[in-house]
């Protein structure tokens, strides 16, 4: 019988003959899963190509944000997860191997068929145990995303103020528009009170500047209205323009909670603006 020396060159040889075998094993094997994954990738995406993520960005090797991705919750939850799976699969084997110690260290008596059959049904005792050990964890962590997921659609304080401030429009602009517009009223209406016929005053607090045109206006309206400063300034304006001013405290007060500037007066107050106003216009018709 020939028996061949072993050297390092036969142990080479050796070793490139199983390298190619298991090649020619495991390459279909490896090329089919290659072919699924671009092939459930195409399905799923279509035809996606880009060189994004090849770009330089300082950004990805910032060890700040790095480490904030080590020890974000986040993070420390998958660890956890892993750490529980690892405990669980390893719990799980070790206690079949415990339950069948008798069998394991009966191995080295028995022939290599029986050996192979023995280490066979442990292993697939084992995966099968693996499995359902993976399976409940699954179930956990399906779970657990589902509230992670429904947790992150969840809008934020800070979320709502934005998409408030997005839709409704900046409060502090909504501020400055509004205090523009009390302006420009502010400026319109005082340009109206030169041509008004009277202003009734309470005296100091309120000041109700009125026009009546009677080809034009079934009623006297309301072109001026304003308390306090306002009302201060209304009364000097009109005293520039010389417009007759007449002391009223109840109808002053009556008419500035009631009527509105631009509008007509009301019925209930025809009468006491009729005395007022004929009582201007022979103050006119003496002058």
């Amino acid at each position: 019988m020939l028996v061949e020396t072993l050297t390092i060159e036969t142990s080479i040889e050796i070793y490139k003959d199983l390298l190619m075998e298991m090649a020619v094993i495991l390459l279909p094997i490896m090329l089919v899963a290659v072919v699924a994954a671009i092939a459930a990738n195409f399905f799923q995406f279509g035809l996606l190509f880009t060189t994004e993520p090849l770009k330089f960005d300082l950004k990805k090797i910032d060890p700040i944000k790095g480490l904030k991705r080590i020890f974000s919750l986040k993070a420390i939850i998958e660890l956890l997860k892993s750490i529980l799976k690892i405990s669980f699969i390893g719990s799980v084997t070790t206690l079949i191997l415990w339950m069948n110690l008798e069998q394991v260290l009966s191995l080295s008596f028995k022939t290599a068929w029986d050996t192979l059959s023995t280490v066979g049904w442990l292993t697939g005792m084992m995966g099968i145990s693996a499995s359902v050990v993976l399976l409940f964890i699954s179930i956990l962590d399906f779970f657990y995303q589902r509230f992670d997921y429904e947790k992150n659609l969840k809008m934020s304080k800070q979320d709502i103020k934005d998409e408030h401030k997005n839709s409704e429009g900046d409060p502090i602009i909504k501020s400055r528009i509004r205090q523009r517009q009390r302006e420009m009223a502010m400026r319109r209406m005082m340009q109206e009170v030169p041509t008004a016929d009277v202003v009734i005053t309470n005296p100091t607090h309120f000041a109700i500047a009125l026009k009546y045109d009677d080809e034009l206006m079934d009623a006297p309206i309301v072109v001026a209205k304003g308390a306090d400063l306002v009302a201060q300034k209304i009364k000097l304006i009109a005293k520039e323009n010389d417009v007759v001013m007449v002391e009223n405290r109840p109808l002053a007060r009556a008419m500035f909670d009631q009527v509105e500037i631009g509008q007509r007066i009301p019925d209930e107050f025809f009468k006491a603006i009729a005395e007022v106003l004929a009582y201007v216009y022979r103050i006119k018709q003496k002058i």
